[in-house]
């Protein structure tokens, strides 16, 4: 598996491929990165993006584009590397993107898969206690702080959890 393609009211998430690596490197290279131990080197940055594709075939879940317009906006990913105890919810927009309530609807669709057709029945986001603008979006989503859950240990987090919801 490569990656599901996911279409919303406005956005198409769509698997990673080499020609998205220079947007995506450019903004894990800069300093909006504060959140996500960056900024990133060359290394480090491509060794992520690796990650987010690799994971598809290896675990069924992995990093997805977000555009809108045929544009790259950002990128959503549901991901579990080693170093994290569950699978999370992450996301990010280039620059630009912001306010415009992308990042809700991306990440909403990316939950919902992954709650629904990929199976799981919960996910997190560990999120910077300083990052509030991610804050509001995990709170927007409707995730709640688990206090009791595990941490990947990069740092100081606040993990939001995920859930199904009944039918």
């Amino acid at each position: 598996m490569i990656g599901p393609t996911l279409d919303t009211a406005r956005l198409v998430l769509r698997p990673m491929t080499m020609a998205d690596y220079p947007a995506y490197f450019s903004f894990v290279s800069g300093t909006r990165t504060q959140y996500m131990n960056g900024p990133h080197d060359v290394a480090t940055a491509w060794h992520v993006f690796c990650g987010d594709v690799a994971q598809w075939p290896l675990k069924g879940m992995g990093g997805l584009v977000i555009t809108k317009d045929g544009v790259a906006v950002g990128t959503v990913g549901l991901c579990q590397p080693p170093d994290f105890p569950e699978p999370e919810l992450g996301w990010f927009l280039y620059d630009g993107a912001e306010g415009q309530g992308i990042v809700i609807e991306a990440a909403a669709a990316l939950r919902d898969w992954g709650l629904g057709p990929r199976g799981l029945s919960t996910m997190v986001s560990n999120i910077d206690p300083d990052n509030q603008r991610s804050i509001r979006v995990a709170g927007r989503l409707g995730s709640r702080i688990d206090p009791l859950a595990a941490t990947p240990g990069n740092g100081p987090t606040e993990v939001w959890r995920h859930v199904r919801r009944a039918a």
